[in-house]
């Protein structure tokens, strides 16, 4: 027990957020879904739909695998090779995203593979944070998840730094052709590709493992069915847990939809290029980290629940806002803002999960938290897209991330606190 608790392990690990935020950051959010809605398809309302369709594909399958990997893997016992198995995943189709040009006939290809890319994200995340009640000491869980989310900004940071010195800016000059941009964005792929790679590397090398039980495949993928099975029969004997699971799923679908449109509104709305949006980029991810590092503190202190209320009470208002504003300056400042509280709503969600979770289904319990994460992630882009063509506006639109962060919230008043420092107890036994 105490290598499987070294500092070296928990850093490695912590890694691993580094690496995997880079696909989300440069690809998913800030720079090649711009490039995609603006120079790949045919229009960029066309864009919007199919990007739109590319994320609820990936969540719907997700949702549907996410717990049934999750309950086979409580029977083998080891994390570290399906993690391993889904980051080559990413890394392959983040480096044949350099592919793509800017033409429509590579609209569909780029579709597939970011949908291949964010699949592969949200399983290797699975296992990743299941890892983390069994390498962190209980009293600190909620301070390692917030350490290690805040990593994870930093690495989305530094590599959409390293895309705009290196590739973007020296592209983006005064009359720069379209294809220069295209160009320097089809390298960032490249760029994560490799970032991806390189940064994963010390969890699979340092970071100590789960035993392998020694269950064969086929019979740890039916005891696990029967498992998964058995858990949904039984929901009444987790069903505080299971709300928790609930009010999760309708807040980070806010925020997923936030994520989603958010360089592509800050693209359209104030007419940001290519660059300006990277660096808006750069400014939120910098605030989302330094809100995780700083709130991780209040995770260990009150507790990952209490955690996530502060934010959301916090981040509903602030994203309204953020919405309505008109002026290019103000929308900097508040859209910035956001990420103080974004990054300790993501953070305490999965150390509120790490201390509640029974260990006998931790695994399980991760993979419904994927599910929670994704199995509605198509209801917030839909409805921004029915809202957007019925008003014409996308602030309209947008105004769906608000109303699901709030719905989200007034959920979790019915959900047990968790108490930092004790053992992972049954939260359906008291209030």
């Amino acid at each position: 027990m105490a290598a499987r608790r070294g500092t070296a392990g928990r850093i490695a690990w912590a890694c691993y957020d580094f690496a995997n935020s880079s696909y989300a950051a440069v690809i998913q959010t800030f720079v090649f879904a711009a490039y995609f809605t603006q120079q790949v398809a045919s229009d960029p309302a066309r864009g919007e739909q199919q990007w739109g369709y590319a994320v609820a594909a990936a969540g719907l399958l997700v949702a549907v695998g996410g717990p049934v990997l999750g309950a086979i893997a409580d029977h083998t016992g080891r994390r570290k090779p399906w993690i391993a198995l889904f980051t080559l995943l990413v890394v392959v189709a983040a480096a044949l995203l350099w592919f793509v040009e800017p033409t429509p006939s590579h609209a569909t290809r780029a579709i597939w593979l970011v949908g291949v890319g964010i699949v592969g994200t949200e399983f290797a995340e699975l296992f990743y944070n299941a890892m983390l009640p069994s390498l962190a000491p209980v009293e600190r869980i909620g301070r390692w998840s917030g350490w290690a989310w805040g990593l994870g900004y930093l690495g989305g940071l530094l590599c959409l730094i390293v895309a705009l010195v290196v590739f973007i800016l020296p592209a983006s000059g005064d009359g720069a052709p379209q294809g220069d941009v295209a160009l320097a964005v089809r390298k960032t792929c490249l760029l994560v590709a490799a970032w991806h790679f390189v940064f994963a590397l010390p969890l699979l090398i340092l970071t100590p493992d789960e035993p392998d039980k020694g269950v064969p495949w086929r019979t740890a993928t039916r005891r696990g069915l029967s498992q998964l099975a058995d858990s949904v029969r039984q929901a009444r004997r987790h069903v505080k847990l299971f709300r928790f699971l609930v009010a999760r799923m309708i807040y980070a679908d806010g925020l997923a939809t936030l994520f989603a449109f958010g360089g592509i509104f800050a693209a359209e709305a104030y007419g940001m290029d290519t660059m300006q949006v990277l660096k808006f980029g750069i400014a939120l991810q910098v605030s989302a980290g330094l809100g995780s590092a700083i709130f991780s503190w209040a995770d260990d202190r009150v507790g990952g629940r209490a955690t996530i209320v502060l934010s959301l009470v916090l981040l509903v208002p602030v994203t309204l806002a953020a919405l309505l504003v008109h002026d290019a300056r103000a929308f900097w400042i508040l859209g910035t803002g956001l990420g103080l509280f974004v990054g300790p709503v993501q953070a305490a969600s999965r150390s509120y999960l790490a201390r509640m979770a029974p260990a006998e289904i931790r695994n399980q319990m991760f993979g419904l938290f994927a599910l929670s994460g994704r199995a509605t992630s198509y209801v917030g882009p839909l409805l921004v897209g029915v809202l957007t063509g019925a008003s014409g506006s996308a602030r309209v639109g947008l105004l769906v991330v608000p109303a699901l962060l709030l719905a989200g919230l007034l959920l979790l008043w019915g959900v047990p606190r968790d108490r930092p420092g004790a053992a992972p107890a049954d939260p359906g036994a008291s209030a």
